[in-house]
């Protein structure tokens, strides 16, 4: 009995990997790479490069997404009205989007910052203002920390950078786990990610609405490929130890700097990370958007724009901007799905 028990488990785990495989085919199929991969000591880092224009005005620009995500998040919305400007660099970070994952240093911001600041050497890019959204706030910190001749300013975006109270969903400490992980990671999770990647992506946006095109053009499905998912996994797992750590030392920045949040974030807590590093960066600005969810790289593009050319030392009210903003947020306010995520830290 036992053993009839045992092989019929294995029969369905083993049919669970062969659709995970197969469905892992036809997302990398549907999204295929639009970067250029660059060895940055033993593995490539993915990363898409737009050149600046003859009347560029702006030093170059490094964006990093958060977690669950890839390049193709960031350059979506801001591709099109920084091309020519400036210099663009979008990064897939170790292990997501085509990026391979390199050592175990890269399972925490400070690895992956190091990794962003080789392939910015690889790619001719002395100095940047480093744009970095959720998970990526940590890194964008640790970048501003550990690399300061290399920043020429940052920009936080709905940033997940302090300890927080609580944890986060059993998924990914599950997904993070030897052995267990890695079999849940090929058997199950695309699957059932599949099913609320709609309701997701929409809960990430929540309460603003999330753009139409916006699985299309950016493709989170990726994020769902087991290799892809485990090093998520990792990253969101290993982020509260992380913070608690290096949190002290984000007082040793001097670059400009810039953070843009809201008060209806329902995927990290901006009173404790935004208001945190407000207070721990000096002359920094805080923008804060009543009615602003976990996007402001979306619903509030214009203004995160307009903190780019502040920082490059460009006269720019974001404040007045922020209250410009509000009715307009308010006016296409949403509800968040039933099966929105609930990170808790950083998405």
């Amino acid at each position: 009995m036992l053993l009839t028990a045992l092989t019929s488990l294995v029969a369905i785990a083993s049919v669970s990997a062969a659709g995970t495989a197969l469905r892992a085919r036809a997302i990398e199929a549907g999204a295929a790479n639009i970067g250029t991969l660059t060895d940055v000591g033993g593995y490539s880092m993915n990363a898409l490069q737009v050149p600046a224009g003859a009347e560029a005005e702006l030093p170059p620009i490094v964006f990093i997404h958060g977690a669950s995500g890839n390049l193709r998040d960031q350059a979506a919305t801001f591709l099109g009205p920084l091309r020519g400007r400036a210099e663009l660099l979008f990064v897939d970070r170790p292990g997501h989007g085509y990026s391979e994952r390199g050592g175990s240093e890269n399972a925490y911001p400070d690895g992956q910052a190091a990794a962003i600041a080789r392939l910015m050497e690889e790619r001719g890019i002395d100095r940047a203002i480093i744009v970095g959204h959720s998970f990526g706030g940590a890194i964008a910190a640790s970048f501003g920390v550990l690399y300061p001749e290399k920043t020429a300013g940052l920009l936080f975006l709905a940033p997940a950078t302090h300890p927080w109270p609580g944890g986060v969903d059993w998924y990914y400490n599950l997904a993070s786990t030897p052995v267990v992980g890695p079999l849940f990671c090929h058997t199950i999770a695309l699957h059932a990610g599949m099913a609320r990647l709609d309701a997701a992506t929409r809960g990430v946006f929540a309460p603003n609405p999330r753009p139409e095109t916006y699985v299309g053009d950016t493709a989170p499905a990726l994020v769902l490929r087991p290799g892809a998912f485990c090093a998520n996994a990792t990253d969101v797992a290993n982020l509260q130890g992380y913070v608690t750590r290096f949190a002290p030392r984000y007082r040793e920045i001097t670059a400009p700097t810039v953070i843009v949040t809201g008060d209806s974030d329902d995927i990290v807590l901006e009173e404790i990370h935004s208001r945190g590093l407000a207070r721990d960066i000096a002359g920094s600005e805080l923008v804060w958007i009543k009615g602003l969810g976990h996007k402001p790289d979306y619903a509030a593009r214009d203004l995160a724009i307009a903190a780019i050319e502040k920082i490059a030392g460009r006269s720019r009210d974001l404040q007045a901007m922020a209250r410009e903003l509000e009715p307009k947020l308010a006016a296409t306010r949403v509800a968040a799905p039933a099966t929105a995520p609930g990170l808790q830290a950083g998405q």
